[in-house]
């Protein structure tokens, strides 16, 4: 089998060709390398409040952009146009709020020793290599970047092969915020020089979001070279509805959550864990909402749900649902590929699904909903926690306390109650399990790529 010597996007709403972007040599990634590690020298002893300054004019630019970049997000990937513009709101957004925030998150933290002297300081690692994927392609890359950059770090983005055309879009809106040579570097290569690029010495730490087998190749060669890693991977995540639950507004934040992005989100509620007494009510009401969601040409405004991104992945998950019909589970609705040439999967719904069908133990990452009987809140998390994964779960309760100590007990990265899931950046995200580890945004992703320095004076 030969070996893809190109990144190619393809418009999965019509399966147009958009663009081949030939994959860089050695010898350009080797000057890549050089320009970060070079940028970094300069950009680590810039002030804070220059760096800063400079996230502000990325925000700018990202704004100016907007419709370019939502646009490119929509061609490349399939998001309707409403949510890519979304994308780039919230991208902007996090920048002003890093901005306003990150700063005293860099500062010396004093520390008491004994009436003694001594304080920590947050240094920048250096050049960061960072692996994202194509289904948040703005998104993904800044939530890391931002607060690595802010740091002083400089970032070394390997983007999806699918989403080149979004990854030089964002590029240009480096330049545009006039950052440093060499801070901002993106490298279009083939795997074999992204397991050269992680083991070369100026490569202080890698970050990934994927699948857990990118994350486990990726994770072993970064341990091989001692290099510190974060790593963002899959997600099934529970979504439970507690007896009480208020259900008009649990099926809302149900189905929106679930189907955003075409249901291809990490961090989207995928496996719905409903009590016996309401679980009738639940699932009648689940489709027929599911049912008012419009599918269709992305560049409408009021689609909501579009293609998938890739065309092999739509036929990965037309087999898992394949697999799930044979070993039992109901269709409620959906469960095929669209008709034409797009890349359109029917929003899918199973019901009486069992901890031994494929939708229940395997990510399904497109528009297909599992929906799972509970005996009782106790059987729900016994339910919730039985999986691989542990992104982040949601819990349903008329008791809000009571959805809080349910929560409590789920092992996961993050948990919303009577709230479906996202990301913000003024919380941690990150999982547990196979869902990787260590945490983006917040001041754990400012700190997660800084040696934290303690600094004692006249130690006794």
């Amino acid at each position: 089998m030969n070996k893809p010597t190109a990144a190619i996007s393809v418009n999965p709403a019509t399966g147009e060709q958009l663009a081949t972007y030939p994959f860089e040599t050695a010898a350009q990634l080797e000057q890549a390398l050089a320009r970060a590690a070079t940028g970094f020298a300069t950009w680590k002893r810039t002030p804070l409040a220059q760096r800063a300054a400079a996230i502000t004019r990325l925000a700018k630019a990202l704004r100016d952009d907007i419709d370019r970049l939502a646009g490119m997000i929509t061609a490349e990937m399939g998001k309707p146009i409403t949510q890519a513009r979304g994308e780039i709101e919230k991208c902007a957004g996090m920048c002003d709020w890093y901005v306003a925030n990150g700063p005293a998150m860099l500062e010396n933290e004093p520390t008491a020793v004994d009436n003694q002297k001594a304080w920590v300081e947050y240094h920048p690692l250096g050049p960061i290599l960072a692996v994202m994927p194509w289904n948040f392609p703005i998104w993904q890359v800044l939530r890391g970047a931002v607060p690595a950059l802010l740091a002083g770090n400089t970032y070394v983005l390997k983007h999806a092969p699918s989403v080149m055309g979004c990854a030089y879009l964002l590029g240009e809106a480096f330049e545009r915020a006039d950052l440093p040579a060499g801070v901002f570097e993106i490298i279009n290569v083939d795997n074999d020089l992204v397991s050269a690029a992680i083991v070369d010495d100026r490569i202080a730490a890698v970050t990934l979001t994927g699948s857990v087998r990118a994350g486990a190749a990726i994770g072993a060669q970064a341990g091989a070279a001692l290099k510190k890693c974060v790593l963002e991977l899959g997600g099934s995540d529970p979504f439970i509805v507690l007896a009480d639950a208020n259900l008009d507004e649990a099926v809302q934040a149900a189905v929106i959550g679930r189907f955003q992005n075409s249901g291809q989100v990490c961090a989207a509620a995928k496996r719905f864990i409903v009590e016996d007494a309401i679980y009738d009510a639940f699932t009648e009401r689940f489709v027929a909402k599911t049912r008012e969601l419009i599918m269709g040409d992305p560049t409408d405004p009021k689609t909501y749900i579009g293609p998938m991104a890739r065309f092999d992945l739509r036929d990965e998950l037309d087999k898992q649902v394949r697999r799930t019909i044979e070993e039992g589970a109901t269709l409620l609705m959906g469960g095929e590929k669209a008709p034409g040439a797009g890349n359109y999967y029917q929003p899918t719904v199973f019901a009486n699904v069992t901890s031994d069908m494929t939708s229940f133990r395997e990510e399904m990452f497109g528009p297909v909903a599992s929906i799972i009987r509970a005996r009782d809140a106790e059987h729900a998390v016994e339910l919730a926690n039985d999986s691989q994964f542990g992104l982040t779960a949601t819990v349903y309760a008329g008791d809000p306390q009571r959805a809080l100590e349910i929560g409590a007990q789920l092992d996961v990265g993050g948990v919303f109650a009577n709230g479906y899931s996202g990301s913000d950046a003024r919380v941690p995200f990150g999982g547990v399990k196979k869902s990787g580890f260590g945490r983006e945004l917040s001041h754990f992703g400012v700190r997660e790529f800084c040696s934290a320095k303690t600094v004692w004076v006249g130690r006794k």
